[in-house]
Order: structure tokens, then C-alpha cells, then sequence
């Protein structure tokens, strides 16, 4: 699975806590991050360069997947079955986190599913440590170990 989160490296707080899912991560939940400069200017513009950025990572077999409030929620056996689907047909699973200003249309066109992790807004440093998170969980859900309890 990719990343791309537009956005500075990961803060060292973020680093710690995402290496510890990333080291317990197994194929094909195994995480790559692209990290894609923020743009240099404000609001649509900057919208819609960082949304030709994150476009331009992507390969015709990705399911994409993205991260926005407004999308919609899933529990946490959604998510596990939600990213089972693309592996069990061997497509390749990139999630996207935009940047301040959030995506323009052309992304959200592009993404196969649109995910909230919440309604509320979330700092985007935070966000990258809930999704290693959730990720693992997804993991360990798929493969019927005992981390989630309903």
C-alpha cells in the first residue's frame, strides 16, 4: 500500500508512532510513503497544483482512496473488507491525504472511495499516525487475529 500525503517529512512524534504499526505491517498492508510539497500559493490555486501532483503518481491499476471528512465513515471490519477487494483482483492500494486546501475535483473523480476517518478535522501529521493505525487494524482484522474486539 502507498501513501501520498501532500505535505513536510513526518514530525518525530508522527515517525515513532508510525514505525511501530509499519514494523508489524506484512504483505500486501505493507506501507510506502510519498510525501508531495505543499504548493507555493493559496486556496484554488494551491488546491489544484497539489492535486496535479498527486494525479500524476497515479497508474490506471491503483484503487484510490481519498482521505477527506465529508467522505464516508467505516467502521473498522469495513475498512478490512473495503481493502481486501482491490488486493484479492491484484491492484495496487494508494491512499491520498491532501494538502491545507484540501483536493480539487479532478481528485476526487479519480478516487475509487471517498474515506472520513471522522467528521471532525484533524491535523495532517496526526492523521498519517491514525492511518498506520487503522491500516494494522485492517491487517489484523483481515487475517482474523484477535487486535479488534466487537
Amino acid at each position: 500500500m502507498r501513501i501520498l500525503a501532500v505535505g513536510k517529512k513526518h514530525e518525530a512524534w508522527v515517525s515513532d508512532g508510525i514505525a511501530r504499526y509499519e514494523k508489524r505491517l506484512k504483505k500486501p498492508f505493507d506501507l510506502g510513503w510519498q510525501l508531495i510539497p505543499h504548493s507555493a500559493r493559496e486556496n484554488d490555486a494551491a488546491r489544484r497544483e497539489e492535486s496535479e501532483r498527486l494525479l500524476a503518481k497515479l497508474t490506471a491499476n491503483d484503487f484510490v482512496i481519498l482521505l477527506d471528512e465529508r467522505g464516508k465513515a467505516l467502521d473498522s471490519p469495513g475498512l478490512a473488507r473495503t481493502l481486501q477487494q482491490p488486493i484479492d483482483n491484484a491492484r495496487a492500494v494508494t491512499l491520498i491525504i491532501g494538502g491545507a486546501y484540501g483536493v480539487d475535483p479532478s481528485v476526487h473523480s479519480r478516487a475509487n472511495l471517498v474515506w472520513s476517518l471522522s467528521p471532525l478535522v484533524f491535523p495532517h501529521q496526526l492523521v498519517r499516525l491514525i492511518l498506520a493505525e487503522q491500516l494494522y487494524r485492517a491487517q489484523e482484522i483481515a487475517a482474523g487475529r484477535p487486535y479488534h474486539h466487537e
